[in-house]
């Protein structure tokens, strides 16, 4: 059975001002072994989440997630959307592309999905080329090729398995994150 993983280093957090976010890396791999990129589009990066400690709840606590393994689904909103999402780079339009992580305790809709400034949103996970330092922003055209790239190796490599619509979860895929910095 076909497995697919995004695996999430975190390794440091940075702040400005009065915000803080938490920096790592990503790779994604089939079955244990590492991929480069889908269709010229790299499928490792850097991370950008909220501030830690991790905590899955109460609900709405401004935290990032706990670092475990969390299967993956569909998403099915009106911001993020995983097939109906927007084919504009226009940060101002949605629905954005997304994935959904599933099991996070009393936490809902904490997604991958592209990152616009400093941080786009609390409790989810930004994709995006390189934070060197606090100053840095997540530029939105690149975090959003990073997230439908992810989407369409995910497609491609997992083929039936992945479901047809959104709001499903989908087989054999997780989001795998450690540490705690």
């Amino acid at each position: 059975m076909a497995t697919w993983e995004i695996r999430i280093q975190r390794h440091s957090v940075q702040r400005r001002g009065s915000r803080a976010r938490t920096v790592g890396t990503y790779q994604v791999f089939h079955d244990g072994q590492p991929v480069a990129d889908f269709e010229g589009t790299p499928l490792a990066g850097t991370t950008a989440e909220s501030r830690g400690p991790g905590a899955n709840s109460p609900a709405e606590n401004g935290r990032r997630v706990e670092a475990r393994r969390y299967p993956l689904a569909t998403q099915d909103g009106t911001k993020y959307d995983t097939y109906g999402y927007r084919e504009s780079e226009n940060p101002h339009l949605r629905p954005k592309p997304g994935i959904e992580l599933r099991q996070t305790g009393a936490r809902r809709e904490i997604l991958i999905h592209p990152g616009i400034g400093f941080l786009a949103s609390i409790g989810c996970i930004n994709l995006c080329t390189r934070l060197p330092d606090a100053a840095e922003n997540i530029s939105y055209p690149g975090s959003r090729r990073r997230v439908i790239a992810l989407i369409q190796d995910m497609k491609r490599f997992l083929g039936n398995e992945f479901p047809d619509r959104n709001g499903r979860a989908i087989p054999n895929a997780f989001a795998v994150i450690e540490g705690e910095p």
